[in-house]
């Protein structure tokens, strides 16, 4: 059976969950082969084991932390060499569309982004997407070179799938353009305590409808009592009401949880894109005409002042 290469997306050898999805879908096609770089990189080879990779290949170098991007392309540069991969696999993050990207430019081959599904075809893997604002879904592959895809977070299970794994260093020789952005500071971001918007497998989010800043706690106090990640519309975050990074849609961040609730958020294209590929979609809107009404599972017409607190209650009640 051909390798697939999987890109480890890690912090100091603890493996995030998207690279372990990624695996899932990786045992599909091929017998996934993980590319683990930088500091911790031989950390995650027992991780990436009980997940499926039959190989864990690693290279750690100061170039992966103290330069950006270029270091990364080159050592899955120099695993295609080596390997000669069925497929690459990379998660689908504004850092890892980037790595994508230039690796598939150097090794002259088509790249996919944003796929939200993976499986097994006679000409190589056929990805599947969701296009123009979420409007389509497509089924394409590759058709020149080694098919270089990233996958969405939440696009598949975490599957545990014991393996023997091989532990194996990385020759990787560096670029010349491997040094030409050097960071310069780093800032640890804040914690909230609560998941990644992009990785969480629910997401609460507010709009319009929530009417302030202050108004949020009841949408951060819906999302605490499901383990949840707060989002936000356009609408929320250009009124100032909650920070950018937290804007889910189609200039914001692109999240497929399991489950999206979706509160005081009148449904425009633009929000849509963001999260329509949400497994299950839940609405809370006193407006019944609204047109996220259209998309979702379940829909609650009625006022999210009201609603709201009283589903965290029960959530709560049943919980405890």
């Amino acid at each position: 059976m051909a390798e697939v290469l999987v890109y480890v997306d890690h912090v100091d050898g603890a493996v995030r969950k998207p690279t372990l999805e990624l695996l899932t879908l990786a045992r599909r096609i091929g017998e996934p082969v993980a590319v683990a770089l930088g500091a911790g990189a031989a950390d995650t080879a027992a991780t990436l084991a009980e997940h499926g990779a039959v190989k864990v290949l690693t290279h750690d170098a100061s170039e992966y932390a103290d330069y950006l991007v270029v270091p990364k392309v080159d050592a899955l540069q120099a695993a295609v060499q080596a390997l000669s991969p069925a497929a690459v696999l990379v998660p689908s993050s504004a850092e890892g569309k980037e790595i994508a990207a230039r690796l598939a430019l150097r090794i002259g081959s088509g790249l996919i982004t944003d796929a939200t599904d993976l499986e097994a075809g006679d000409d190589g893997p056929i990805a599947t997407q969701s296009v123009f604002a979420a409007s389509f879904t497509t089924r394409s592959r590759i058709s020149k070179g080694t098919p270089v895809i990233t996958v969405k977070p939440n696009s598949a299970a975490v599957e545990a799938a014991p393996a023997d794994a091989a532990v194996t260093e990385l020759s990787v020789s560096f670029g010349s353009l491997a040094t030409g952005t050097k960071v310069t500071a780093r800032t640890p971001r804040e914690s909230t305590g609560r998941p990644e918007l992009t990785e969480a497998a629910i997401v609460v989010s507010g709009g319009r409808g929530v009417n302030g800043s202050e108004n949020f706690a009841i949408i951060e106090a819906l999302a605490d009592s499901l383990g949840a990640a707060v989002g936000a519309s356009r609408a929320a975050v250009d009124a100032g009401w909650y920070p950018h990074t937290n804007q889910v849609g189609q200039t914001g961040k692109s999240v497929s949880p399991q489950l999206y609730i979706a509160n005081g958020i009148s449904g425009a294209i633009q929000h849509r894109a963001g999260m329509q590929t949400s497994k299950t979609i839940v609405a809370v809107n006193k407006d019944a005409e609204a047109p996220i009404f259209d998309l979702v599972d379940y829909g609650i017409v009625g006022d999210l002042f009201d609603v709201v607190p009283a589903l965290t209650q029960e959530i709560n009640t049943r919980k405890g």
